[in-house]
């Protein structure tokens, strides 16, 4: 029996609360204020199939892959005030006019150094909720910024 080697810095699992959004639009460098979040959801893909039943076979159906779909890229953080993403949700919630940008989302390890990332394509906004308003409750304001994109690749460094 072969021995299972031990963990190395290369291979060990990693935690996932070291983590930055780094948003590119036009070119432009990320604002500090926008790359701070307390969450993100949706880093999702899913192979889309279309069953293909073959003649006389009853006991099963192939699946033909016909494209892939991506879940919406959801951010949380705290309500900001003079963030350019807020006027940037704010053009599309009020206005209807959108700039997609891409969204590179980085997972660091303990050094600081970045460890895998995500880059989403011609993402723009397409949800913003604020959390309720309870004068019984002492907590933090959460807005949450959804977002829609064109494609999704994942980069593992």
């Amino acid at each position: 029996m072969l021995p299972i080697p031990a963990l190395t810095s290369q291979s060990e699992l990693h935690l996932g609360f070291r983590f930055g959004v780094f948003f590119f639009a036009l070119g432009a460098v990320p604002n500090p204020i926008d790359i701070r979040f307390k969450k993100v959801r949706g880093l999702t893909a899913t192979v889309k199939t279309t069953p293909l039943p073959e003649g006389g076979q009853n006991l099963y159906t192939q699946h033909l892959p016909v494209g892939v779909e991506y879940g919406n890229l959801i951010l949380e953080r705290g309500m900001v005030v003079g963030s350019p993403l807020n006027i940037e949700f704010n053009a599309a919630m009020s206005l209807f006019k959108f700039a997609p940008s891409n969204v590179l989302v980085t997972l660091f390890d303990e050094s600081a150094l970045p460890v895998s990332a995500w880059l989403f394509i011609k993402a723009f906004p397409v949800k913003w909720s604020t959390s309720d308003l309870d004068a019984s409750e002492k907590s933090v304001l959460i807005d949450t910024l959804e977002l829609a994109y064109s494609q999704m690749q994942i980069m593992r460094i």
